[in-house]
């Protein structure tokens, strides 16, 4: 005899529950999935950023009129490769030891934040700098001729990339100088002299204001943030038969 206070079971209450048993395996399967295609979309972006090509928010004016103020930039990771740093590469390299103490460095949580900030094109990792190569080991870096050009290993250069005329009025750079690069190391300056930090300043500092080839990240090739600013840049041929 049946009890009415604990029916028994019909048919469409099984099926019921059987559905349920049967929906639940099915959403496991496709948190699942989603998951396993969102680690595996995280380690190939991973892995194209630090062989491939990075992204470097710039955060200074130094190497304007090239490069503006918060524009995303394209780096490219495998350089110099076989060819070696040319003349007239515009560079991202870590400043730590040789730039950094000229600037401050910023508390720890400050320092977590920018490379936070950096892995989604937000901010700059510390101690991060944008330069152009102007003189790699073994050469004499000069300003200024009397027509006011830099020049290297006695022979002026053309700089177009500065957005001025240059005269003996408006020299490339209005701190003169002479330097001898050490093998292994490089002269880099902005393009915005007037409000660049680079190797004229940190002529008495250690390693006489020269980078580490060791310290590179890679070589500027394009912007590509702004949308409507996006471009490739240009290449500047410094080099000498």
């Amino acid at each position: 005899m049946k009890n009415p206070e604990n029916p028994e079971p019909s048919e469409s209450d099984s099926e019921t529950q059987g559905s349920r048993r049967l929906r639940r395996p099915h959403r496991v399967r496709l948190w699942a999935a989603v998951l396993v295609t969102a680690v595996l979309a995280v380690l190939v972006a991973t892995g194209l950023r630090l062989f491939v090509v990075d992204v470097y928010t710039v955060s200074q004016v130094s190497m304007a009129p090239t490069l503006a103020d918060s524009e995303r930039i394209l780096v490219e990771k495998s350089y110099p490769e076989d060819q070696g740093v040319q003349r007239g590469d515009v560079i991202v390299f870590d400043g730590e030891g040789s730039f950094t103490p000229y600037e401050g460095g910023g508390s720890t949580l400050e320092q977590l934040g920018a490379r936070v900030g950096h892995w989604f094109g937000l901010a700059t990792p510390p101690a991060t700098y944008v330069k152009r190569v102007l003189g790699t080991g073994g050469d004499t870096v000069t300003c200024c001729e009397d027509t006011g050009e830099l020049s290297v290993n006695g022979e002026p250069l053309a700089e177009p990339y500065l957005g001025r005329p240059i005269t003996s009025e408006n020299p490339a750079s209005a701190l003169r100088f002479e330097a001898e690069v050490p093998p292994g190391r490089l002269w880099v300056m902005g393009d915005n002299r007037e409000q660049s930090l680079d190797s004229r300043a940190l002529l008495g500092a250690p390693g006489g204001g020269m980078i580490s080839q060791d310290r590179i990240l890679g070589r500027v090739t394009g912007v590509f943030w702004p949308w409507d600013e996006r471009r490739e840049l240009p290449e500047a041929d410094h080099q000498q038969q």
